[in-house]
């Protein structure tokens, strides 16, 4: 069985959600986030309930030095990666050109850069090994332009392109790439990113432990793309049939406090 899994963004919401999945499907852990009190909590909770092996490494993704430790750190302990699970990622709210560009910059750094550099690092080992396991985290966003959330969406739309080509590359040897897409979901993205008003997130939010259990059979099963919830995956498909104009003013709709 593929063993050693290494999740970003496991302090908190989906990410932390996947750590309780993966454990419990009897994977080693290595956990990756900013708040290193929240993960070793997390990691004693992981090695009491799972007897699981978790190793936690503090990082700020958005800084390029930082993901070049971490992964010294993993190649020094003799840790192999079996499963990247790229889940860190961050959103915000607002007309762009109001928008701090502090802000705006490290979320391209974050949900772009960050996923992009990992994938890079972590591949070629699995290559070797003809076996291994990738999940991006991209969002229903990825579907379709988000006005409000315009930086947001575009990097989610990313994510999606890069998973699927990068599926079609690996395809023959012997690694499967996934790109969940979960819609608005139960985590603190929604306090973060300003967010919990508008009337997209009003209108419902998936249980984080669903959606990581949904994304963790999906990868499993080497599904490329994977939309959890039956009214998401309607909304990813209707993108495909109806006028952009459209399909850009609903968003905005949803978009609107």
């Amino acid at each position: 069985m593929i063993k050693t899994a290494l999740i970003t963004g496991a302090s908190g919401g989906i990410g932390m959600a996947f750590a309780e999945v993966l454990a419990g499907h009897g994977h080693d852990l290595c956990l990756v986030g900013r708040d290193i009190n929240r993960l070793k909590a997390l990691k004693i909770s992981l090695q009491e309930q799972y007897q699981a092996t978790v190793h936690v490494f503090a990082a700020d993704l958005t800084d390029k030095d930082d993901i070049d430790s971490l992964y010294k750190n993993i190649e020094e302990r003799d840790i192999q990666v079996e499963i990247l699970i790229n889940n860190a990622g961050m959103g915000a709210w607002g007309f762009f050109d109001q928008s701090a560009w502090d802000k705006q910059e490290r979320m391209i750094r974050l949900n772009i850069m960050a996923l992009t550099y990992l994938t890079r690092l972590f591949l070629p080992s699995m290559i070797s090994r003809h076996e291994g396991r990738i999940l991006n985290v991209a969002s229903t966003a990825a579907f379709q332009p988000g006005p409000l959330m315009a930086v947001y969406y575009a990097t989610k739309a990313y994510v999606l392109s890069f998973s699927q080509a990068l599926a079609n590359e690996l395809k023959d040897k012997g690694i499967r790439v996934t790109c969940l897409c979960p819609g608005p979901t139960d985590t603190d993205f929604q306090d973060r990113a300003l967010i919990k008003d508008i009337l997209l997130s009003r209108l419902g939010l998936q249980d984080p432990f669903a959606v990581a259990a949904y994304g963790y059979k999906a990868m499993m099963a080497g599904r490329p793309i994977a939309v959890h919830g039956n009214l998401n995956k309607l909304m990813a498909i209707s993108t495909r049939f109806l006028p952009a104009p459209m399909t850009v003013s609903a968003v905005r709709r949803m978009m609107q406090e």
